[in-house]
């Protein structure tokens, strides 16, 4: 704290240094072009008796020997007059910076509700302040998402776990629990481990996902996909829903393993919330300098202003068909943050009949900073 404030007092003191400087060069500026000139003058008329003619002087009036000597008090005088102006002036420019400072270091101490609001005038050190205010902003926003996907996050990992335990609990208070008691919970404990794997995965994808592209290979999304519905085809059919692909070339550059996993989680999402006699269709195509992948499933009707917040972590619209809750929340949001690692861009659209189009566009070709 100490030190900034002398950081804050050394630089009004050069800023004050450097005003009074500037004024005490006019001064001298004033000087050189004027009172030298004059003594110039003065020295080169004759001291000989005026003529007859002459207009003699009347009062004793004031030569250049006495401008000249004024006019070096007055520099003197000069000095202490430039100071005081100069650090009036710099306390006056500083106090839009002084008020940022203070409002700043109030904002690290946890108040990220806190803005500048420097108002006017507007000038450099105001457009600081605006563009503080907004760094500010965004990372409030982005406290709160953390704190909230942490919130959710240690909920959806503490439920499996208080039903592990509460079932290991019933099964062991049981005195009359035979093999096939124990048998059976041991079943059920091990699905629980398993969705909570699913759940720790889902997790690390996104999280890896948010890391952004560490990696850019030349990849056919056509190819991908391919491989995804293969797996996926058992599964649509289990559900009822007809899993059908129009793939043709698509040349992008990325991470083969995110890209297949935003692939992987667009087709279960469209898979899971669809409805018995359903469809997904998946679509590869390239268009100029543009490489498009598209999912389009039926199912329920989503409303408009509900879609955005499908991509965030842990957002369900309902819960699945059948009760069943085999979602987490994150597959859109795993979806979004590869889309963004890419540099792509993501656009959803709700069908009139039900369910979403999903259309991801990457750039045809090479990454430019990778050829």
């Amino acid at each position: 704290m100490t030190s900034r404030k002398l950081a804050r007092r050394s630089l009004q003191t050069r800023l004050a240094l450097a005003y009074a400087a500037g004024i005490y060069a006019a001064g001298v500026l004033v000087v050189v072009f004027v009172a030298v000139p004059l003594a110039g003058i003065d020295a080169a008329i004759p001291k000989g008796r005026p003529s007859s003619g002459a207009i003699t002087d009347t009062g004793p009036g004031i030569g250049p020997p006495q401008l000249l000597a004024g006019s070096a008090v007055a520099l003197v005088l000069l000095v202490p007059l430039a100071l005081a102006l100069g650090w009036f002036v710099a306390g006056r420019f500083l106090r839009p910076l002084r008020a940022v400072v203070a409002t700043a270091q109030v904002i690290s101490a946890g108040n990220l509700h806190r803005r500048l609001d420097l108002g006017e005038p507007t000038d450099e050190l105001t457009e600081l302040g605006h563009t503080l205010d907004d760094l500010f902003a965004r990372l409030h926003a982005s406290f709160d998402a953390q704190r909230h996907f942490v919130a959710n996050a240690s909920h959806e990992l503490r439920t499996p776990l208080a039903g592990l335990r509460t079932l290991l609990e019933v099964a062991l208070a049981d005195p009359d629990a035979d093999a096939g008691t124990l048998r059976s919970a041991c079943q059920e404990a091990l699905a629980l481990g398993a969705h909570q794997e699913r759940l720790v995965q889902a997790l690390l994808a996104l999280a890896t996902s948010e890391r952004g592209v560490t990696r850019w290979d030349t990849l056919d999304l056509a190819h991908i996909v391919a491989g995804v519905l293969d797996s996926r085809r058992d599964q649509a059919a289990e559900t009822g829903v007809d899993l059908a692909g129009d793939l043709r070339p698509a040349v992008t550059t990325g991470d083969p393993r995110l890209i297949e996993s935003l692939v992987a989680n667009l087709v279960d999402n469209a898979i899971r919330h669809n409805r018995e006699d359903g469809h997904v269709k998946v679509t590869t195509r390239t268009s100029g300098a543009q490489v498009t992948l598209t999912v389009a499933n039926s199912g329920p009707v989503i409303p408009g202003d509900q879609i955005q917040r499908l991509f965030h972590p842990f957002q369900r619209l309902a819960p699945e068909r059948h009760g069943r809750r085999d979602g987490y929340g994150l597959g859109l949001a795993i979806v979004n943050a590869v889309t963004q690692a890419h540099h792509a861009t993501l656009t959803t659209g709700a069908r009139p009949e039900g369910g979403l189009t999903i259309t991801v566009r990457f750039a045809h070709g090479s990454h430019p900073d990778h050829p």
